[in-house]
């Protein structure tokens, strides 16, 4: 852990620095500061007693107690600037280290006070991509969450009707992605979780990989389901994702699904720490090109192996490790990881597979227990 003097002014909810520095959610921006290795949180009074309560190791500080100070030395109007400064004055500190990420303006206020700003190269807290055990219950807290969503969602597909022109009806009404998404985050947000942009895509839409689907969904053809919540009470997000296909399968879609499950076991074989994580990106792109399945432009558009193989998860949904063929990178015990191989080809469609792993000094872990079932 590096002992620079270190400075976060954000909110707990959408900063995932602060989050990790502070382990409570505050929606309204606030002070943290490390001081030669000790934590310090600079907050509101409606904040203070139940940061008593959810962070233990800090030191709190009232906000309104600086705020008073500078006005009896007569600055009336005292802002985040002025209540920083002197705290570091106190301290006789003159320089304070950021996040690439820090308000350029307050940073400009701050250097205006005679404090020296820097912002940190690379990742803010390196400690970050290693898990506790802690933060891996959390994590695994979020993936049953995911689970409840796309357990409702497949059971509506499973109920659901195949119509004369191939569209799915659901108690007699048209199913849409937009339905079909409403079913499982409506779950989700009922288990504690928060989804958003949840994936529910098929035919020539789910090509995109990042396309989060409408209208009418179809019988017999596959229909990515990818699901990503966060929980409303830790913050650590899941990842998962499934396809399925409501009636049967074309043989071509349960090839593709099939390579899919053994390039993913595949992947899991060779997650061990210390190995790079463009091997294993490697390693899958060159079973699917062993197995028949290129990737490349084919009538001005990309086919075939379209993204990462994974990524880090924790308290954000794409966080260090980046599992990606430029990546440098390396696995780590303690590393959580999705591991997502997907194959697109217009005309088929899109079929995607993702699990979350937990690297550990011997055989990962897969924390998802979630069933993989094609046809429903």
């Amino acid at each position: 852990m590096t002992r620079e003097n270190l400075l976060i002014v954000a909110d707990s909810e959408r900063d995932a620095n602060m989050l990790y520095a502070a382990g409570f959610l505050v929606p309204d921006p606030f002070i943290y500061l490390r001081i030669h290795g000790k934590p310090h949180l600079v907050l509101n009074d409606l904040e203070i007693d139940r940061a008593r309560r959810a962070s233990r190791d800090c030191r709190l500080i009232r906000l309104s107690t600086y705020v008073r100070k500078l006005k009896r030395e007569g600055i009336p109007a005292a802002g985040f600037a002025r209540v920083i400064s002197a705290i570091l004055r106190e301290r006789r500190l003159k320089k304070i280290v950021v996040p690439g990420n820090f308000p350029l303006g307050l940073a400009r206020e701050l250097r205006a006070l005679k404090i020296k700003v820097k912002a940190k190269d690379g990742d803010f807290f390196a400690e970050r991509e290693i898990k506790t055990s802690e933060e891996v219950k959390k994590i695994n807290a979020s993936l049953i969450m995911a689970e409840v969503g796309l357990s409702e969602g497949i059971q509506a597909l499973k109920n659901a009707k195949i119509g004369k022109n191939g569209r799915l009806f659901y108690h007699h009404v048209p199913l849409t992605s937009e339905k079909l998404r409403s079913i499982i985050e409506i779950a989700i947000m009922q288990a504690g979780g928060l989804a958003n942009h949840t994936i529910v895509a098929t035919g020539h839409q789910a090509c995109d990989p990042h396309e989060r689907g409408y209208g009418p969904l179809r019988g017999n053809q596959p229909i990515i389901l990818d699901v990503f919540p966060r929980s409303q009470k830790t913050g650590y997000f899941a990842d998962i994702s499934r396809t399925v296909v409501k009636g049967r399968a074309s043989e071509a879609v349960r090839r593709i699904y099939a390579t899919l499950a053994r390039a993913q076991d595949l992947a899991f074989a060779h997650l061990r720490d210390g190995r790079p994580t463009m091997e294993v990106h490697q390693i899958i792109e060159k079973f699917f090109k062993k197995e028949g399945f290129k990737t490349g432009r084919r009538n001005g558009k990309m086919e075939g192996f379209l993204h990462g193989a994974g990524h880090g998860l924790g308290l954000e949904i794409h966080e260090p490790p980046r599992i990606n063929p430029t990546s440098e990178d390396f696995l780590r015990a303690g590393q959580v990881v999705t591991i997502e191989p997907g194959l697109y080809y217009p005309g088929l469609g899109g079929v995607r597979l993702e699990d979350v792993v937990l690297v550990t000094a011997k055989a990962p872990k897969n924390l998802t227990k979630f069933e993989k079932i094609l046809e429903v």
